[in-house]
């Protein structure tokens, strides 16, 4: 088995500038949408849907790794509500464990710098936060080395068709891949350098296990910290939605030169670019589907209807009247008092009270305290009503 010794060999990390602007159209195209999109959501606002976005992320990073979990068992985990089976339990966990990495990682947005983000350490940070919110025994696996949160693997691993670079050899490697990404300047470049970089990533195999979670996981820091995103929009949604194509892209990205014409490095940067341009387009997917469904002006006529469902059908007291101050804090993306809900609601004390609750209790509202300002929710059973399409396998499930 041969195996890649030399940073040298991973080379192309980025197109040559000969083939680079074939990407910048569509590079530029995901820039001003995502900041149309970010502009129109302040990074704390809408903490109900980024916290339900990041239960979906994990969602679908467990579905790209074949460790499939039920939305509904995501959130019965949230509430410390574990299956009886073994295997469902530690998929629960690690879905919460990505939840919890991921919203660390949300923290540091805007506060490193930018050799930091792609700083080699960092990506051994990030496998290190995500496994070390695992019990022992879950980072222990029938035939398989186990788990060392944070640490390089120290045995040669071979993915499918692809042999990994040489153990020995992964730091030079992780600080090539760093060097080269953090010098991508900002703008288009930086968004192309984020695609190839995941790519590379996973080429490099650093760890024994979790490779394409922590991939996945620094791919939304570097969109987060590009300002992309605000945790309203995920490539991770489309990957997974596309788990075939996405897998088959990385594996052509692994494919050596493919003749006199393909670059001049010793990998093919024909594929390089097809990995890229299929991930820009993937992105401006779904930040065009989050753009439309946080349309202010539709988004009356949905939480309209899931509150007349919630009267109608559900009968746990929530009434339509609360459509008025519920559209108001989605608008706004603030809270607002007890009190200055209550006068929105045009209900009397009792049933003003009574009704706040009764949100409260279907997670259509959020407080911090028993008696803390009020904030927008959204629950996963709102999901069908809200934002249809955003998550189906959650709106399937919901009660």
């Amino acid at each position: 088995m041969i195996l890649f010794n030399h940073p040298s060999q991973m080379e192309p990390m980025l197109p040559s500038e000969a083939h680079s602007g074939e990407l910048f159209e569509a590079a530029s195209d995901l820039l001003r949408h995502a900041h149309q999109l970010s502009a129109r959501c302040r990074p704390e606002a809408l903490e109900g849907l980024r916290e339900l976005l990041r239960a979906m992320n994990s969602y679908y990073s467990n579905r790209i790794e074949g460790q499939h979990t039920l939305p509904v068992e995501i959130e019965q985990a949230l509430r410390a509500d574990y299956s009886t089976d073994v295997d469902k339990a530690y998929r629960q966990r690690l879905a919460l464990a990505h939840m919890a990495t991921e919203q660390q990682l949300e923290k540091l947005w805007g506060h490193w710098p930018n050799e930091k983000i792609w700083d080699s350490q960092t990506v051994s940070e990030i496998h290190q936060d995500l496994f070390a919110r695992l019990p022992a025994a879950d980072l222990h696996t029938a035939g398989v080395q186990a788990i060392r949160p944070g640490a390089w693997r120290d045995q040669q691993v071979k993915v499918g068709e692809h042999v990994a670079p040489d153990a020995s050899c992964l730091a030079s490697f992780m600080s090539r891949w760093s060097q080269v990404y953090a010098g991508a300047r900002r703008g288009e470049m930086a968004l192309l350098a984020a695609a190839a970089s995941h790519h590379r990533l996973t080429w490099i195999h650093p760890f024994a296990d979790g490779n394409g979670r922590v991939a996945r996981l620094h791919l939304l820091l570097v969109i987060g910290q590009l300002g992309l995103s605000n945790g309203l929009w995920s490539p991770l949604r489309g990957f997974a939605r596309q788990q075939d194509a996405y897998y088959r892209a990385l594996a052509l990205a692994d494919q050596p030169r493919q003749g006199d014409l393909d670059g001049r490095g010793n990998l093919s940067e024909k594929y390089l670019i097809e990995w890229i341009r299929w991930v820009l387009e993937v992105c401006l997917d779904q930040v065009q589907f989050m753009q439309q469904a946080l349309d202010l002006d539709s988004m009356q006529d949905r939480i309209s209807a899931c509150l007349s469902f919630e009267q109608e059908v559900i009968k746990q007291g929530v009434r339509k009247e609360s459509v008025r101050p519920l559209h108001y804090l989605f608008a706004m993306q603030g809270s607002l008092k007890r009190s200055d809900f209550k006068a929105m609601l045009g209900l009397g004390e009792r049933l003003a009270s009574a009704q706040i609750s009764a949100l409260l209790a279907r997670g259509l509202l959020r407080t911090p305290s028993p008696y803390g300002d009020l904030s927008f929710g959204v629950p996963q059973h709102a999901l069908r009503f809200y934002f249809p399409r955003l998550w189906p396998e959650a709106e399937a499930g919901a009660q």
